[in-house]
């Protein structure tokens, strides 16, 4: 028997990293909702009470991203000035200028084509851990960071702040999941709290609310805030960036990651609505029985509208011919213009993504399986194993 143990991670919509998230798709989601062809890469930056937000936008939409930005600060739950950072006030800097009309005239086609925004390589991923058919690890690790962010909302746990971490390591005989062996929770508190009310609480309302006892293996190592105190946090403790937690945002390092972020991009950048597709495919494989593991690469080049290279990887798990599943992707049209209007994407649905997330979630369009025309393939098994390279 073949045993191993994987780890992924999450970080609550706190994290300074996430707050840059939310902060570039909410200015995406406004652009959006009064211009659906808007071009827009914003990324942003936060230190202390500083946020920078850079980037490019072409549209015809009036808005205003300073009152974004602190409308997005607020939500997330950076309202008390004494946290060091808050949405009254925040410094906020604007270096926002136009699309380059040397990218423009690539994407933008005469024929009505939409070509890929930049080069580069896109994976999506599924598989039967569990009903999402996401990876096992990432999964509870953004369940125990949705649950510190519940807790702390509903009034839980009222000396939680919106900073926090988890993560989760899985142990696996013959490639499947049999039980969590060691959990780590990181929450920004307030300073009154004892450390003991602290672990006592999170252990109860957060761990064992997430993870069932028959998941927890009896020897299950916990670390809550194992550095003993976690006040300062949020981007007073740590400077946050656009674009930096592509793991989190995916397959928990479980699959491969092509290199580009998602959040602040419309949907004309494939590093967005190409993995977006890419993971659909991988996702309609899954749920149609060819496959038990499906793993897919795209990649394009700039201005070009259809990919360079499609690659499926079903890890030995196929239920059918490996041609029959190339074949069936092979008759999925991959031009970002198509993918566009498959999933609708010009529409001001992205602010949700930017925690716990982007996939793995049925309320999201690309969560939605195609209608493949499969031939015929056994009844798949829950929790079929399969050998990872």
């Amino acid at each position: 028997m073949h045993t191993f143990l994987f780890t992924s991670e999450s970080v609550t919509a706190g994290h300074p990293d996430k707050v840059c998230d939310a902060i570039s798709d909410a200015i995406l989601d406004t652009c959006l909702a009064q211009d659906p062809l808007a071009r827009v890469a914003v990324e942003c930056a936060v230190k202390d009470q500083d946020v920078w937000l850079f980037g490019e936008l072409t549209t015809a939409a009036a808005i205003d991203p300073e009152k974004i930005s602190r409308s997005v600060i607020a939500d997330i739950g950076y309202t008390d000035q004494q946290l060091g950072f808050s949405a009254e006030t925040a410094h906020i800097h604007i270096y926002l200028s136009q699309q380059s009309s040397d990218i423009a005239q690539g994407v933008s086609q005469s024929n009505g084509e939409i070509g890929a925004g930049d080069q580069g390589m896109m994976f999506g991923y599924a598989d039967r851990q569990t009903k999402e058919l996401m990876p096992l690890p990432i999964t509870l690790a953004h369940a125990l960071t949705r649950a510190l962010n519940r807790v702390r909302r509903t009034g839980r746990l009222p000396y939680l702040r919106p900073d926090g971490k988890s993560q989760v390591t899985v142990r696996y005989e013959d490639g499947q999941p049999r039980a969590v062996t060691a959990v780590v929770i990181s929450a920004q508190h307030h300073p009154d709290v004892s450390m003991k009310e602290l672990r006592r609480d999170i252990r109860q309302h957060v761990i064992n609310a997430v993870i069932p006892p028959a998941l927890q293996a009896a020897d299950m190592v916990v670390h809550i805030n194992p550095t003993g105190r976690f006040v300062i946090g949020g981007p007073v403790g740590d400077s946050g960036l656009t674009g930096r937690k592509i793991i989190v945002d995916t397959y928990g390092g479980w699959a491969r990651h092509g290199g580009g972020c998602f959040s602040g991009k419309d949907p004309t950048k494939v590093d967005r609505s190409a993995a977006y597709a890419a993971r659909q495919a991988a996702a309609s494989v899954v749920s149609h029985n060819l496959a038990d593991a499906c793993e897919i690469q795209l990649a394009y080049a700039i201005g070009i509208a259809q990919p360079i290279s499609i690659h499926v990887n079903t890890f030995g798990t196929e239920r059918v011919p490996i041609a029959e599943i190339d074949r069936q992707l092979q008759a999925i049209d991959f031009r970002p213009a198509a993918i566009i209007n498959r999933l609708q994407l010009q529409r001001p649905i992205y602010r949700a993504t930017a925690a716990f997330g982007h996939f793995g979630r049925p309320e999201f369009p690309w969560e939605q399986p195609l209608t493949l025309a499969t031939a015929a393939a056994p009844a798949a098994v829950a929790g079929t194993a399969w050998p990872r390279a």
